[in-house]
């Protein structure tokens, strides 16, 4: 394959000539004149040009999906040469949540790396990248149900959830016992949505997210963790966060008998013909150390 159809392939999955020639380290106005020569060449207008974004024509689309099985091709097959089974090198970049990805997803690339010496890894934490091929990501570890799109999933786990406060808010303000019992209880959230989401349960009952009163809303499950250990109010969340908490007796589970909703955890990654060893172990080694941590 040449090298100005390797660029096409670039500029299609950055919806970008200014990204693809960053990419490939050219100045853009070389990318664009060699993409131009490329469709004279085959008399077919392959892009879309705009100044948000550059996409494919429909003949420029199905030019691009079979350019890239001619790639995914030659990677099998030097990776077989390579004896890639058991050989993995290169760069594997990875996206995932910023607490998840420090808890479960470091340690599994820490392990992966002994495994594989020659294995560089780029961990990208709390970024929430829709677009793998642009950004250029092997793979993401996504929580919670998945928007429709083109991205192939792999179910990892659940994400258990429950509901915990400390000893000193329980006695403060009684232990609740019941669904009517948690009203008027001082909740510290994770996020702005988890206000306007219901509490749901694994049975499908519900209870309102109108009869939730908090004080305190911050993006970090440590923030989170102190505050509720400090007696400031109750949280739902992960059982991993508070496991150890609730091992200790410095916290309490709420409602025990009354198991919350799980979170799916996927992996997700864009759909090629061929998935490189290094997505595959990846994938493997983090369903083994969820399940570890949950049974």
């Amino acid at each position: 394959m040449s090298n100005v159809e390797q660029m096409f392939v670039r500029v299609v999955e950055s919806g970008s000539f200014k990204k693809a020639a960053e990419y490939l380290k050219l100045e853009p106005s070389s990318v664009s004149r060699q993409i131009a020569a490329l469709e004279n060449r085959l008399q077919v207008r392959l892009l879309r040009r705009s100044t948000q974004r550059t996409t494919a024509t429909e003949l420029g689309q199905r030019y691009y999906e079979r350019l890239r099985l001619i790639i995914d091709d030659q990677i099998a097959l030097e990776e077989e040469i390579r004896s890639g089974v058991s050989r993995l090198t290169g760069k594997l970049r990875i996206a995932a949540p910023v607490d998840f990805g420090t808890k479960f997803v470091v340690p599994v690339t820490c392990q992966l790396q002994q495994l594989a010496p020659e294995l560089s890894v780029e961990l990208l934490l709390g970024s929430p990248f829709e677009n793998l091929l642009e950004n250029d990501l092997d793979v993401a570890v996504r929580i919670g149900e998945l928007p429709d799109s083109n991205l192939i999933a792999k179910n990892l786990g659940c994400n258990e959830r429950v509901l915990v406060g400390s000893p000193e808010y329980l006695e403060r303000y009684g232990t609740p016992k019941s669904l009517a019992q948690l009203d008027g209880n001082n909740f510290i959230l994770y996020s702005s949505s988890q206000a306007r989401s219901d509490i749901e349960f694994a049975d499908g009952s519900r209870y309102s997210h109108l009869k939730i009163k908090s004080n305190m809303t911050v993006n970090s499950v440590a923030a989170v963790r102190r505050l509720v250990l400090e007696g400031k109010g109750i949280h739902l969340g992960p059982l991993w966060v508070f496991s150890e908490d609730i091992d200790s007796g410095r916290l309490v589970r709420l409602l025990p008998d009354r198991p919350f909703r799980s979170f799916p955890v996927h992996a997700v990654y864009p759909a090629r013909s061929y998935l490189p060893m290094k997505v595959k172990e990846f994938i493997r080694l983090l369903s083994e150390e969820l399940k570890s941590q949950t049974t």
